[in-house]
């Protein structure tokens, strides 16, 4: 890891990537050729175990000034620009696909499709970037993603059960208010969970018998309002991080400096085997003999529908970054706080990695 992080072209998420594709080549060799279910991706596992200790470290650890005064635009990357990606990536595959001979879709499928491909991956754009050195860079990048992920999750499931066939101003107006509801309520759920465990340690006084359930009660805690989330259908991805903030400035402020230490160092750990895990899934997952039996039927088509979804990504990402960029720059007074062109390109570039959460949907 040390060595990997001065390599320019070299990091420890590509380094575990190709160690995955490496593993899926010695387990294909092993099995004699035929799939097996190690290298089937799982978004149980994913949505369960690996997310939730890389979102609540990323909220435990988030610089909370530079967050807040950002947090505007990053509603605005988050929600909006995810709502015209979406539109542009669904309107391009109704009427690029059709064209290509690749079956009968029906119009939820498109809008799936554009869905999916609306979800960034914000824990591969984080390996690349350095919180103290790009702070805001940082924090609209990481921002983006949380939200990003709440609205595309709020899509797909729209799509998945409204009646495409009436689409109405209510149905609408039902749409904006279930992203509302889940935002608030995700965040509320999270705030909650984090000043609880604050004043379970305050008035229990872990601090004078173990440093262990100190560490306990707050991984329990987080881990608990992600479950929650989860159960009520709501954003346990929004829920973790605003629990991770709470908890870094109000439970963490209560604990002994030997739990401080642990916590810390703790939480980051966990994230950090958690992003490498999932790449190194990604990299086996390559390797699923059953999905590359699709390609084989009509390599040109495969080639041909990940070519335009890349263009209409391309474009999407670029029809909300510079517009919205624009219009945030025009609300801030300080020169320091604008959005400069090379960090716009930059937040273009870095929202264009689809991951484990695209999958996963």
């Amino acid at each position: 890891g040390h060595l990997l992080e001065e390599n320019r072209w070299m990091n420890e998420s590509i380094t575990a990537l190709l160690i995955g594709i490496c593993t899926g080549v010695v387990i294909l060799l092993i099995s004699g050729g035929t799939s097996s279910h190690l290298l089937v991706f799982s978004e149980d596992l994913f949505f369960i175990y690996l997310l939730p200790p890389i979102i609540f470290n990323a909220g435990f650890q988030v610089k909370k000034k530079q967050f807040f005064r950002n947090f505007m635009t990053i509603v605005l990357f988050g929600a909006v620009g995810t709502v015209i990606s979406f539109t542009i990536i669904s309107f391009g595959a109704i009427n690029i696909f059709p064209r290509m001979n690749i079956g009968t879709l029906e119009l939820g499928d498109y809008l799936a499709i554009g869905a999916i491909f609306s979800a960034t991956d914000s824990v591969c754009t984080l390996q690349v970037l350095n919180q103290d050195q790009t702070p805001l860079l940082y924090s609209l990048v990481f921002g983006e993603g949380v939200v990003n992920d709440a609205t595309s999750v709020v899509i797909f499931n729209a799509v998945q059960n409204f009646d495409l066939s009436q689409i109405t101003t209510g149905v609408a107006f039902q749409l904006i208010g279930n992203f509302f509801y889940l935002f608030i309520t995700s965040t509320l759920l999270g705030a909650g969970a984090g000043l609880l465990s604050a004043y379970i340690i305050k008035k229990l006084y872990f601090g004078r018998h173990s440093t262990d359930r100190e560490v306990a009660i707050m991984i329990l805690m987080a881990y608990l309002s992600y479950m929650l989330a989860e159960l009520f259908f709501l954003s346990g991805i929004l829920t973790v991080f605003f629990c991770g903030i709470v908890m870094s400035h109000y439970t963490w402020h209560n604990v002994t400096e030997k739990s401080r230490v642990t916590t810390k160092h703790a939480f980051a750990t966990l994230s950090f085997i958690a992003e490498l895990f999932i790449f190194l899934y990604v990299g086996m997952d390559v390797l699923d003999i059953e999905k590359w039996s699709f390609v084989q039927d009509s390599p040109g088509t495969s080639v041909g529908v990940s070519g335009v979804l890349l263009g209409l990504v391309l474009v999407g990402r670029a029809a909300f970054v510079f517009p919205l960029s624009f219009l945030s720059n025009l609300t801030k007074k300080n020169h320091q706080s604008k959005i400069n062109f090379r960090e716009q390109v930059l937040i273009w570039w870095a929202g264009l990695m689809r991951g484990a959460v695209s999958m996963a949907l």
